[in-house]
């Protein structure tokens, strides 16, 4: 770049590094004075680790000065996006969290100080550094008091500027460090992500601090949406194998046909479509761990199959001549009663028995609301990051819609909800009408002669069954998984119960 077309773009040429006729230790006139130590642009770009990952986020509504920044910083290495105005910048902001903004000060429109406000509340980590003429001092260092980092005037010193952001972006990456350690020890503390401080919870957490170090099998209980995977992944991360693989193999999910093949592997040929040989999740897990979830949901036959891995630490994939020899921990889970999936004939009296070396129960979120604000907190924060949010919190009256739900769904569901409203959510606190996902089931439903559904004597247990499923799906205009939810069962027993009845 020539010296004539950088006076034109308005940074300033009169530097140590760039004018060889100055006296040295010289001061340029109308530069600002670089800190001591300060890197000259120059030595930028001689430097071989230039920076390509940082984005910069230029504000300028004169297009040569604008244009001049940013042909400057792109050759310094940085990756650099501009925007005429501060509507323009909030939209790039949006589309991509800069790592720094420079914005000119006086701006039509949304000038300097109110893109400053907005910036800092939805981007609180980003540094913004802000350009302003000689004559707008005053209002600079009012910006500095609203939170920004630090100032540049017109013309800009090409080493004042080097050195503020060498500086900025140095202390943004370590309040980000800070802020994610500070929420993982919050979040995470010394049982993961689980998150409470209710009776029912501290029991959970207790029999993990149990149950983790030690390489028995566990069987989790409880209703969908509840934490299983979540507790066996602690499980997993708090014992000596939490080096090795973790795998999830939801049984529910999966059709009959293929369950066998994806549990055990198979051999090339093993069956029609079998074109390659296949690790089954058994020997994926060897050396860590293997949760499987709704394990009611497996085939007898399968469950024969599977006792005799618990019991011998060896299985045969489908096809296959000679035995495989692994060594997992086995979580198994089930949103069902045990004792009722082992009276329905849904689990094997001696599976059951094998598994249930150590049984965790886990609490529907109805009997543990004294967690609600605590989950609540740990949504917000992981979606904030997820979606570069900034809320802070929730009100009264949306805290008290949310206690007023009746969360079949449990925590999954609040999950859920939380994550809509951040999304809808266009300032930094969650009002009651950002919960619309929730819907009428915010508030308890009032009682109806169609709630109660009456069973004349002598009805097969059959045709009473068939009547609730029909009318539950009623109430809930044809949703089989909600239904499903609501009758406590999963939506593969839904399914296969519809299609007997219609069959």
């Amino acid at each position: 770049m020539s010296e004539h077309s950088t006076r034109q773009i308005g940074i300033s040429t009169s530097s140590s590094s760039t004018d060889p006729r100055r006296e040295p230790g010289a001061r340029p006139r109308g530069a600002t004075e670089p800190a001591e130590g300060a890197p000259s642009a120059a030595e930028r770009t001689t430097k071989e680790d230039l920076p390509r990952d940082r984005r910069l986020l230029v504000v300028e509504d004169e297009p040569s000065s604008r244009r001049g920044l940013q042909e400057l910083l792109t050759a310094w290495g940085y990756d650099v996006v501009a925007a005429g105005d501060g509507r323009e910048a909030l939209e790039r902001a949006a589309e991509r969290t800069p790592d720094l903004v420079i914005a000119d000060l006086v701006m039509p429109g949304i000038d300097g100080m109110e893109l400053l406000v907005r910036l800092k509340r939805e981007f609180p980590t980003t540094p913004v550094l802000i350009l302003t003429g000689q004559g707008s001092i005053e209002s600079a260092v009012q910006a500095i008091k609203d939170g920004a980092y630090d100032y540049l005037t017109k013309p800009v010193d090409p080493t004042r500027l080097q050195f503020l952001l060498d500086r900025a972006l140095e202390r943004s990456e370590t309040a980000r460090e800070v802020q994610l350690l500070r929420r993982q020890l919050r979040m995470r503390g010394v049982f993961g992500r689980l998150v409470g401080t209710s009776p029912g919870m501290l029991e959970v957490m207790r029999q993990l601090e149990t149950a983790a170090p030690t390489d028995a099998t566990l069987f989790i209980a409880g209703d969908s949406g509840t934490g299983k995977e979540l507790v066996a992944r602690t499980v997993h991360e708090l014992s000596a194998r939490r080096r090795g693989p973790f795998v999830a193999v939801n049984c529910a999910a999966i059709p009959e046909t293929l369950l066998e093949s994806e549990i055990f592997g198979h051999e090339r040929g093993a069956f029609t479509g079998a074109v390659e040989r296949r690790q089954g999740c058994f020997e994926l897990a060897d050396g860590g761990t293997l949760l499987l979830d709704e394990i009611a949901e497996m085939q007898p036959g399968i469950q024969a199959k599977f006792l005799r891995v618990l019991q011998e630490g060896q299985f045969r994939r489908l096809g296959a001549r000679s035995e495989t020899q692994v060594n997992v921990r086995v979580i198994a889970a089930t949103n069902k009663d045990p004792m009722a999936a082992l009276r329905d004939g849904a689990l094997r009296e001696d599976l059951y028995y094998r598994l249930n070396v150590f049984t965790i129960t886990l609490p529907p979120l109805r009997d543990r609301m004294e967690d609600l604000p605590d989950l609540v907190q740990a949504f917000l924060e992981e979606f904030n990051d997820r979606h570069g949010r900034a809320v802070r919190g929730v009100d009264e009256e949306a805290l008290e819609t949310l206690r007023r739900h009746r969360w079949p769904g449990n925590v999954r569901e609040l999950r859920n909800v939380i994550e809509r409203a951040v999304i809808v959510c266009s300032g930094d606190v969650i009002h009651a009408e950002h919960l619309a996902a929730l819907g009428a089931a915010a508030t308890p439903a009032p009682a109806t002669t169609d709630a109660d559904v009456v069973i004349p004597v002598g009805t097969t247990v059959e045709s009473a069954e068939r009547e609730l499923i029909l009318r539950t799906l009623k109430r809930t205009g044809g949703n089989k998984t909600r239904a499903a939810e609501i009758l406590d069962i999963s939506l593969k027993t839904l399914h296969n119960k519809l299609h007997r009845y219609n069959g």
